[in-house]
């Protein structure tokens, strides 16, 4: 999504930033569909810990590689267009999705859990959507509030069970669906491109093979990887993890996982804001090492309610941070007519850094202790990585503007 460098009317940045979160946080909500109800799919299909793992999952494979096709569509058509295309798309899968749970269909759960993912790919339409609305200072704040959108995934944890409560299982998708629908006609009548951007329409793979070869692409996606994907991974897996540790039901499972979310979603534009001011480098560090601290106290079991409440809102505090340090650091580094392209890479392997941890937690768990140390161990690990990466792996130049676009 290119970028003129002339002066340009950007009065509707607000309007658009807010419609572009909320499309984005109601395309994350029904992303996490099938999560904050692992317990109820456990319960009835008498699912093993792996096979919990993977069903909580799979959506994040297409809502993650798909961010790569997304990302660079999006250079070419723009959110306008973008936008309410995946929400429309994504509607049906919703409804599919509890089908299958009615059918008690461990492999269509799969099935349609895979293509749910397609609403996960929102994500890489709303970075240069937003960065394109806000001058260079301010696009730590602008993809900082955007990600904030991720809070859908709170609200799917809090409010999903509840209103398989209150309403129905069936009816409660169906709901979900019809937002996605009508927040798609919002969108196309009343979301506009930034009038500094201007389509891209150099052919979709060799803008991604451009990207690819840019150093910045691959140092943003590892550190994307372990911060959204260390995000994704606990918001997916933590009502699993809680009901085996701490033997919560399916609905308080859930509250407290969407407190997990609220805090990493308040905390992802603040951590775009203190990396406008005080640099990308030094947030991202800050994230890394408090997440690996906190990796450590987790591995204790820290007792409830307080102590582990108050483990689990820091470490989705310092994650939270990290998503938004390390996108701001992709604004500053990415060259302008990449950006959709180099997002679509990153967010895909963020996203794939919250695929394959839950998937290590499961085949890891030691049900004799109900414990998940070496699940948490090799996360200390990554972060620690990470933070000694973030530190001295990364130069702080500007990639180089392509020669044309």
């Amino acid at each position: 999504m290119s970028t003129t460098n002339t002066e340009v009317d950007l009065s509707g940045q607000t309007k658009n930033l807010i419609l572009a979160t909320w499309a984005f946080a109601i395309s994350f909500w029904a992303w996490n569909m099938i999560a904050p109800l692992g317990v109820r799919y456990t319960e009835i299909l008498g699912l093993s810990s792996t096979e919990k793992s993977v069903l909580v999952a799979v959506p994040v494979i297409v809502g993650s590689v798909g961010r790569i096709v997304t990302g660079a569509m999006t250079d070419r058509y723009g959110g306008r267009i973008m936008f309410p295309a995946l929400l429309v798309v994504s509607a049906p899968f919703v409804v599919l999705v509890a089908v299958a749970g009615k059918m008690e269909s461990f492999a269509l759960l799969l099935v349609f859990g895979f293509f749910l993912g397609i609403a996960g790919t929102t994500f890489a339409v709303g970075i240069p959507f937003a960065n394109a609305w806000y001058e260079r200072s301010r696009r730590g704040f602008a993809t900082g509030v955007f990600g904030a959108g991720m809070g859908g995934t709170a609200l799917s944890a809090f409010f999903t069970p509840r209103m398989v409560n209150w309403w129905g299982y069936t009816t409660t998708h169906v709901v979900i669906a019809v937002a996605l629908v009508l927040t798609a006609v919002l969108v196309w009548f009343t979301m506009e491109d930034s009038p500094a951007w201007t389509p891209n329409h150099a052919p979709v793979v060799p803008k991604l093979v451009a990207a690819s070869k840019l150093a910045v692409t691959w140092q943003m996606s590892f550190l994307y990887a372990v911060a959204f994907g260390g995000f994704v991974a606990f918001s997916t897996y933590l009502p699993t993890y809680l009901k085996d540790v701490y033997d919560y039901g399916l609905t308080e499972a859930g509250t407290r996982t969407s407190g997990f979310a609220i805090a990493a979603v308040v905390c992802r534009p603040l951590g775009g804001v203190l990396a406008d001011r005080v640099g990308p480098r030094l947030m991202a560090a800050i994230a890394f090492a408090g997440a690996a601290v906190m990796a450590v106290v987790l591995t204790f079991q820290p007792p409830t309610e307080v102590p582990a409440g108050v483990s689990f809102v820091l470490m989705a505090g310092f994650l939270g941070i990290g998503t938004g340090a390390v996108f701001t650091w992709v604004a500053q580094l990415s060259p302008p007519e990449r950006v959709g392209s180099v997002t679509g890479i990153v967010g895909a392997c963020g996203g794939l850094g919250g695929f394959f941890p839950p998937l290590v937690m499961g085949a890891t768990y030691n049900e004799a202790d109900h414990s998940y140390t070496v699940g948490l161990s090799l996360l200390v690990v990554v972060a620690a990585a990470a933070l000694v990466f973030t530190l001295f792996g990364i130069k702080g130049r500007r990639a180089p503007a392509a020669r044309s676009t």
